[in-house]
C-alpha cells in the first residue's frame, strides 16, 4: 500500500484514498508506467474489489488450511487474484469456456507471480465429465449476465435491450451454477456474482441454489455503484450444509 502510494507521488499521479486496500485515479491515469500492475496493484472497478468483503467472510477450519478454490468463469482472472490475495493459502482452478481469456488470464498470473494453479477450458452448460471428481472449499461464479449493472455507463444499451434476454440469461446462469454446484464439499462456500440489477438473474438464482443443494444463504448484497462512478453488482455468498 505504502509502495504504490510513493510510487504516485512520485510520478504526480492524483489519487483518493478510498480504503486502506483501494485508491481511486481519474481514468487517463498511466499508472502502467509507474506501478507493476497485478502484482503491486490492480485495477479493478470499485463494485467488483467489494466482492473481497464477501470473501472475508468465510470462515477457514484452521489457519494453515490450504483452501481448493474453482473460478468456474474465469475470465481474465480479476477475482481469483483478489481471493488469493485475500486468502492466502488457496489451491486454485480456474476455467472459461473462452480459450481466448485463458491467455489473457496466464498472462496476467504471471505478472500476480501465482504459478500453482490448475486451469482448463469448459462449458458449463453441459454435463463437465471430465472434471466431475474434483470437489472444492469455494466456488466462485461470476456468470455470464445482461449487464444492466453497466448502463450507468453505457445508457445506449438500455434503449437497444431486449426484454428477452433476461430469461435467456436466466436459464444460461442455471444450468452453469447446477454444473458448478455439484462440485461444492460440504461445508463448502458458493460465490455468485452478476453485474445485473434483475432480481430474475439474481435473487431467484439463489432461491434455486437455496432449494435446489440445501446451501444456507451467508449474505447477499446488491452493490450500488451509482454514486461512486462504479458499475453495480449482485453478489451472493451461500454455505453447503456438512451433512
Amino acid at each position: 500500500e505504502e509502495l504504490v502510494k510513493k510510487k504516485l507521488e512520485k510520478a504526480g499521479i492524483a489519487f483518493n484514498i478510498i480504503s486502506s486496500s483501494c485508491l481511486s485515479l481519474s481514468n487517463s491515469s498511466k499508472i502502467d508506467e509507474v506501478i507493476e500492475l497485478n502484482k503491486e496493484a490492480v485495477v479493478q472497478d470499485h463494485s467488483s474489489q467489494r466482492v473481497g468483503e464477501f470473501l472475508q467472510d468465510i470462515e477457514l477450519k484452521t489457519s494453515n488450511q490450504q483452501l481448493s478454490l474453482w473460478d468456474c468463469c474465469a475470465a481474465s482472472g480479476g477475482k481469483s487474484i483478489m481471493a488469493k490475495d485475500l486468502l492466502g493459502n488457496v489451491g486454485l482452478t480456474v476455467s472459461d469456456v473462452r480459450e481466448s481469456i485463458l491467455i489473457n488470464l496466464k498472462n496476467r498470473f504471471a505478472e500476480a507471480c501465482i504459478k500453482n494453479y490448475k486451469s482448463f477450458v469448459a462449458d458449463l452448460t453441459k454435463p463437465d465429465k471430465q472434471n466431475a471428481a474434483n470437489q472444492f472449499d469455494l466456488i466462485i461464479a461470476d456468470v455470464p449476465c445482461t449487464g444492466s449493472g453497466t448502463w450507468a455507463r453505457t445508457p445506449e444499451q438500455l434503449f437497444y435491450f431486449d426484454a428477452e434476454k433476461i430469461t435467456a440469461y436466466a436459464n444460461l446462469q442455471q444450468k452453469i451454477i447446477t454444473t458448478a454446484a455439484e462440485q461444492l464439499l460440504p461445508g463448502g462456500y458458493f460465490l455468485y456474482i452478476t453485474c445485473s440489477v434483475f432480481k430474475k438473474e439474481n435473487e431467484e438464482a439463489v432461491a434455486y441454489l437455496q432449494n435446489s443443494y440445501s446451501l444456507e444463504l451467508v449474505k447477499m448484497q446488491l452493490l450500488e455503484g451509482y454514486e461512486a462512478k462504479a458499475d453495480t453488482l449482485f453478489a451472493a455468498l451461500l454455505k453447503k450444509s456438512n451433512g
